[in-house]
């Protein structure tokens, strides 16, 4: 029996030997085979010159009018409503014009009674002259009659006056449109008192539209009249149209502190009042940037630094960068890599100096367009 326990742990050693012996060609197995890791790249492209500036803005009319009546009063009816359109002539809304109506008697009666005054005057003035004439009455009596005769007439003059004045108010009680437009806004209802000059409707005249966008004080000397712009829509990105600055405000705003900007656009039936508008311009600096995808950065030394292949070798090597900015699709690099370079555009956390990659037939996609490294589990 004893033996028997003496082989079985002669046995067992033995194989407890051999298994680590296989462990140990299985290692030496895999570090002899190389890594090799598949990639996606984007090939850098020819650098834009100065810096992308993206401002976000509104749509709006270039001639936006608010309404409003000549005349205070009462709004007995407004006939339009937001996004209604108008031509020359139509009527928005009415005030009461009962007392302007009987201002309107008042000067009548007042004209025809100085019109009356002017026909006594006038009488007076002949007999006074047939008077002296004969040597009946003296001069300053004529003299009298002829003055009287002037006051009656300017008298009647101003209740002529007074009485177009009352007419004009109660034409001014209807409001009507001056321009072909759509109203954008409405500031007052039936029942409401309003005063002269305060906005009833505000109409926005058809024709030229523009994008108005706010740049902060750092940017404002990239924008002048006359900058040609890119402006692009949010309720359809593949409508990309060319504008031009036409107005840069002479202060910036005391709240936000950032100046309007009014970029016109052309006559496009797609583009509607309101819609939120994107306006790109480029900042004359004089500088070159190269644009990259944000999944193509890394760190070194808490630096940026992208991982650039080696086309002859497919080795990676790790290159700092100098980042200018960023955009909509990525990120600009003013230094460290160069049009032609081979850039990995995603899986960076997985390359280390000198690893042995797989392009791909794919590899090199079009700048900004790269696909994502595959996983661990998969390579």
């Amino acid at each position: 029996m004893k033996m028997l326990f003496n082989r079985l742990g002669k046995l067992s050693a033995a194989g407890v030997v051999v298994l680590i012996g296989l462990a140990s060609c299985s290692e030496e197995k895999v570090a002899e085979a190389p890594v090799i890791r598949p990639v996606k790249v984007v090939e850098v492209k020819a650098p834009q010159q100065g810096a992308s500036l993206t401002y976000s803005g509104a749509v709006r009319a270039r001639t936006e009018i608010p309404m409003g009546f000549r005349v205070d009063g009462k709004v007995t009816q407004r006939l339009v409503d937001v996004g209604q359109r108008v031509k020359p002539g139509d009527v928005l809304a009415r005030l009461d014009s009962t007392d302007y109506e009987l201002s309107v008697r008042q000067a009548e009666a007042e004209l025809a009674s100085a019109e009356k005054q002017v026909e006594i005057s006038q009488i007076a003035l002949k007999r006074a002259q047939t008077l002296q004439q004969q040597n009946v009455t003296s001069q300053s009596q004529l003299e009298q009659a002829q003055l009287s005769s002037e006051q009656a007439i300017a008298r009647r003059d101003a209740a002529a006056s007074s009485l177009d004045q009352a007419r004009n108010r109660v034409a001014y009680s209807v409001l009507k449109a001056d321009l072909a437009g759509l109203v954008t806004a409405v500031s007052a209802e039936a029942g409401q008192v309003v005063a002269a000059g305060n906005p009833v409707v505000t109409i926005a005249q058809d024709g030229e539209k523009e994008a108005v966008i706010a740049v902060p004080e750092a940017d404002i000397s990239q924008f002048s009249p006359g900058k040609a712009v890119k402006a692009s829509f949010w309720f359809d990105q593949q409508l990309v149209v060319d504008g031009k600055v036409r107005e840069v405000a002479g202060s910036a705003d005391a709240q936000s502190r950032t100046f309007a900007v009014r970029v016109s656009l052309p006559d496009d039936p797609h583009i509607r009042l309101g819609v939120t508008a994107t306006v790109a311009a480029l900042a004359e600096t004089g500088a070159q940037s190269f644009e990259l995808p944000l999944a193509a950065l890394t760190k070194q030394d808490d630096k940026s630094a992208v991982w650039v292949v080696d086309p002859t070798t497919k080795k990676v090597t790790l290159r700092p960068v100098t980042i200018d900015g960023f955009t909509d699709n990525g990120v600009r690099v003013s230094s460290g890599i160069a049009a032609g370079d081979l850039v990995v555009a995603a899986g960076t956390q997985f390359m280390r100096p000198d690893l042995e990659v797989s392009l791909g037939s794919d590899a090199a996609q079009p700048q900004g367009q790269a696909g994502t490294v595959p996983s661990p589990a998969n390579s």
